[in-house]
C-alpha cells in the first residue's frame, strides 16, 4: 500500500461561539509552553475508521482515533471528526483483545463491537505508517473489540452535524458487511488522505485466516437488508451449524445442552469412583 502523503481532513462542523479574544489566545499559547501536552502526548497511534450509531445506523461518521496502547490487551482512544488542529473531539473508544472480551460479564458484552470487518475491508487505516508497520498493527487488532460512545454528532461529508454536543451519548457500532457504509464517506476519506480502500482491502487478505467468528457482527443486519458478509467475517452466534447443515435449531440447541450435562455428570461420577478406589 502506497501512502505518498497523508493530507489532513477537515471537520464538518464549526462549533458555535464567539471568536477567541487576544487574551484567550495568549493564555492558550502560554499554557502550551509552560504546561506541556501531558496525557494527550501519549496518544501516539492514529487510526482512521468509520462508526454507525447502534440505535440509528443511518448516523455514520468518520472517526479519527488517537490512541495509547496501554498494554498488550488494552488501548484507549480519544476520537475526533478529523485530524487537523481544528478537529472536534466527539467521542472515546476503548479497545480490548479477544482475551479480555471473553472475561467480560455477558451483560457488558452488548456494548462492545467487533473489529474484523473494519480491518479486512480496509476501512480502518493507520495513515503514514510504512506498509509492514501498518500490517503488524492491524494483525495485533484482529479479533479485538471496541467500546465507543460519541458525545457529539459532528456529521459527515454527506450529512450536516450539530454545532454543539447535543443530547445523550450515543453508543457507536462497527460496520460488519459490504453494503452498510455510506460510500460517500469512503470516497471523501480516500480523496482527502490520498489512499485507496480497495487496494488496502486486497492487501489485508493475508489476515483472513487469522479472523475468528465474533459476536455482534449481525447486530445491525436488520438495518441493512442487502448487506453481504465477505470471506472471513462470521457472527459467532450464527457460525454453528445444525445437523442438517443449516443454522442450529432450538431443539438441537436443547439436545446439545442435555448432552453436555450428561457428559459433565459422567465425568463427575468417574472422578468420584476413582477417589473411592
Amino acid at each position: 500500500m502506497l501512502m505518498v502523503s497523508c493530507s489532513s481532513t477537515s471537520p464538518n462542523v464549526t462549533p458555535q461561539g464567539r471568536q477567541a479574544s487576544a487574551e484567550t489566545r495568549a493564555l492558550g499559547a502560554g499554557a502550551e509552553v509552560l504546561q506541556g501536552a501531558g496525557a494527550p502526548s501519549a496518544l501516539d497511534i492514529h487510526l482512521v475508521g468509520f462508526h454507525p450509531m447502534a440505535d440509528d445506523p443511518s448516523i455514520q461518521m468518520e472517526a479519527h482515533h488517537f490512541c495509547r496502547q496501554v498494554n498488550e490487551d488494552f488501548a484507549q482512544c480519544a476520537v475526533f471528526d478529523s485530524d487537523g488542529g481544528d478537529a472536534n473531539l466527539n467521542g472515546i473508544e476503548y479497545i480490548i483483545s479477544s482475551l479480555l472480551y471473553e472475561q467480560l460479564p455477558e451483560e457488558e458484552k452488548q456494548y462492545w463491537h467487533p473489529h474484523n470487518y473494519e480491518i479486512l475491508s480496509g476501512q480502518l487505516v493507520a495513515p503514514g505508517l510504512p506498509d509492514a508497520a501498518e500490517t503488524a498493527l492491524m494483525e495485533g487488532k484482529i479479533n479485538s473489540y471496541g467500546k465507543t460512545f460519541h458525545l457529539w454528532n459532528t456529521g459527515s461529508a454527506a450529512v450536516e452535524g450539530d454545532e454543539l454536543p447535543m443530547g445523550a451519548p450515543m453508543l457507536a457500532w462497527s460496520f460488519n458487511a459490504d453494503g452498510e457504509i455510506d460510500e460517500t464517506l469512503l470516497v471523501a476519506r480516500d480523496e482527502a488522505m490520498n489512499i485507496d480502500t480497495n487496494q488496502i482491502r486486497q492487501e489485508r487478505a493475508v489476515l483472513i485466516d487469522m479472523a475468528e467468528p465474533q459476536e455482534g457482527v449481525d447486530m445491525l443486519a436488520g438495518a441493512f437488508p442487502d448487506r453481504e458478509k465477505p470471506v472471513g467475517i462470521e457472527d459467532r452466534e450464527n457460525s454453528r451449524q445444525g445437523r442438517g447443515g443449516g443454522p442450529i435449531t432450538p431443539s438441537e440447541e436443547k439436545k446439545d445442552s442435555e448432552e453436555k450435562k450428561d457428559e459433565s455428570r459422567d465425568t463427575q461420577e468417574n472422578s468420584d469412583e476413582s477417589s473411592g478406589d
